[in-house]
Parts: C-alpha cells; sequence; structure tokens
C-alpha cells in the first residue's frame, strides 16, 4: 500500500465507511452546503479566523474528499444568467466533476420582508422597500426534485446512496432508496431532522470533515 492509499484508508476508517458500505454514490445539493462554514470563526485545528477572513468550501478538494469512498460524485447548484462569477463558478464545477454531472438552472430571486430589528442589523444585501416595509431578494434554487429523480434512475448502479445536505425534503427519497435496501450516508451540516438522521445508515457531521473540504477566503469587500 503506497502512502496515496494509506490517507484515503486512514480517512475511509475515520469516518467508518468501510466494506460495509459498497459501491458508493455521492449526490451534492451545494445550495445548502455552500452556507455550512458560514457561522464559523475558526479552523478545524481551532485556529481562529481574523476579521476580514471567511470559511469557505473548496470544491476541488470536495471533490477529492468525496472521490476517496464515492465511485460517482454529482454536483447540482443554481447559477444566475445575469452573474459571470455565477456563471464562470458553473464552468469551474464542469471542469471539476465533469460535464455530465453538473446539474444546473436558473435561481429564483424571492422577495423577503425583514421584520425585526436583528434581521435589518445584520443585513448585507441590497435594501428596497414597499408598503410592507424593508425587504431584500434571496436566492432560491432547489433540487430535491432533480437528485431524487437522478437517484432513482440510477438505482442498479449503487448500492450505497451518500447525499450531502441537511434539507428535510429528502426524507421520502431516503425511505425509498431503503426499502430497496441501498445503504444511506448522511453528509450535513447543522440541524436536521430526526427523520432524515434516523433513516442513515452513517450520518457525520460537516465539523469532523472541515480540514478536508474548506479554504479561508477574505470577505467580499475587504
Amino acid at each position: 500500500m503506497n502512502l496515496d492509499e494509506f490517507k484515503k484508508e486512514f480517512v475511509r476508517q475515520e469516518l467508518g465507511i468501510g466494506d460495509n458500505f459498497p459501491e458508493v454514490f455521492s449526490f451534492i445539493d451545494f445550495g445548502n452546503v455552500n452556507y455550512w462554514f458560514d457561522d464559523d470563526r475558526q479552523t478545524h485545528d481551532h485556529i481562529a479566523l481574523a476579521e476580514e477572513e471567511r470559511l469557505c468550501i473548496d470544491i476541488e478538494k470536495l471533490d477529492q474528499f468525496l472521490s476517496i469512498f464515492s465511485k460517482t460524485v454529482r454536483f447540482y447548484y443554481g447559477h444566475d444568467s445575469a452573474n459571470t462569477k455565477s456563471l464562470g463558478f458553473i464552468r469551474v464545477a464542469r471542469d471539476i466533476f465533469g460535464k455530465h454531472a453538473v446539474s444546473t438552472k436558473p435561481i429564483q430571486k424571492v422577495r423577503h420582508h425583514l421584520l425585526s430589528p436583528e434581521e435589518l442589523t445584520s443585513n448585507t444585501r441590497t435594501l428596497f422597500h414597499d408598503d410592507m416595509g424593508d425587504y431584500v431578494f434571496l436566492p432560491k434554487c432547489n433540487f430535491d426534485v432533480e437528485i431524487s429523480v437522478d437517484a432513482i434512475k440510477l438505482l442498479d448502479n449503487y448500492d450505497t446512496f451518500c447525499l450531502l445536505s441537511s434539507d428535510a425534503d429528502f426524507v421520502h427519497l431516503l425511505r425509498y432508496l431503503k426499502s430497496k435496501k441501498k445503504k444511506i450516508i448522511l453528509i450535513k451540516g447543522g440541524p436536521v431532522v430526526h427523520d432524515l438522521k434516523d433513516i442513515a445508515d452513517l450520518v457525520v457531521n460537516a465539523q469532523d470533515i472541515k480540514k478536508h473540504i474548506s479554504l479561508i477566503k477574505q470577505k467580499p469587500g475587504i
């Protein structure tokens, strides 16, 4: 066993993903994953971030990490056709995961009124105003349907379904996959409904893999 294989075996043992989880397909709900470390103020090794720094997901490192135990990795994320950075990010994602492994669609912008002083104080988005008060536009682009359809279409190609999300909308999909004798790995960040955790054969907290998938960036405007 060479050094690279030893490192991969160590990570699999650390996570508890051994031969008991054969033929893994991983599905990344990146609209959920992208915010996992937004509130973190320190790195995985407990080094405090500077005021102008933030912890982000590195999608190249994410792909490398998932490839340690996954046969296939699929990536789902919305794009803003009016934003060149958004389109550029999708191009990078296709380069990393493969053109046919990346699913995207236009982001919808939903009006959200700021009803509390706390929301107004912490808001960093452009403010608008109507008869109901101040509001912002929040991006919204769910992929629960696309991920569910792909998971069912590919049912005969994997034994273990690995989902990167904390979205309760996936409860019905996971129940269906369990009825088809599939193993379930749930990689989640933050709180998650009990129904989602209870169905999974293995639950991995994002904090426990932070060292594998994150990087430090400057905050916007700094």
